[in-house]
């Protein structure tokens, strides 16, 4: 039997969210205060963008590279760390999970490259973690404060866009923290003395 045509609204699908939504959803939520504000906005997509490819992390390092051979030498076994890295979480663990990236419908303030990999884990937040670890090997705690401050900038500037989930920022820490923990053990950038 056909049920009888109504104009009552259809009541809509049953969703059941994960801890992991859940938590997403939460982190994502605190960021829609500052987002559509300025500076926050400026700042934030600025970070992301330097977060591209690693820029901000490989420039800091040739910058440095500039007081000695040493510190030269010690600049490129970093950009050949980081293309490792990037090509582990890339090439290696993203096809893995093959998580969608946040869709939003809404204008972005300021231009941005959209990536075309998965979402989990974030790269930027991994090379982040990767890039404070080694280029923290020689350096004072002000140095160590700086570089895992802007780390965490460039990281939660993923949320902010919505290019990123609050859980692919997570777990791209925790990557690369384990990531740089092992390069800094296997392939320090200063040899010891």
């Amino acid at each position: 039997m056909i049920p009888p045509e109504t104009d009552a609204p259809l009541d809509p699908p049953v969703v059941h969210h994960t801890a992991i939504d859940r938590f997403d959803a939460m982190v994502d939520g605190w960021f829609d205060h500052l987002r559509g504000t300025e500076p926050a906005d400026r700042i934030l997509y600025a970070l992301t963008e330097l977060g591209d490819f690693g820029l901000i992390w490989v420039l800091l390092a040739f910058v440095r590279g500039l007081r000695s051979e040493a510190d030269e030498r010690a600049a490129w076994r970093f950009a050949a760390a980081l293309a490792a890295e990037s090509v582990i979480i890339n090439g290696l663990i993203k096809p893995r999970f093959k998580r969608e990236r946040p869709v939003t419908q809404q204008p972005r303030p300021h231009r941005m490259r959209i990536p075309l990999t998965t979402s989990f884990p974030s790269g930027h937040s991994s090379t982040a973690m990767v890039a404070g670890l080694l280029l923290s090997q020689r350096a004072g705690r002000p140095t160590k404060i700086a570089l895992f401050s802007l780390g965490g900038l460039v990281a939660v500037s993923r949320i902010h866009v919505r290019i990123h989930h609050a859980s692919d920022v997570a777990g791209g820490i925790t990557i690369g923290l384990l990531l740089g923990a092992l390069a800094r053990r296997v392939w320090p950038l200063y040899r010891s003395r």
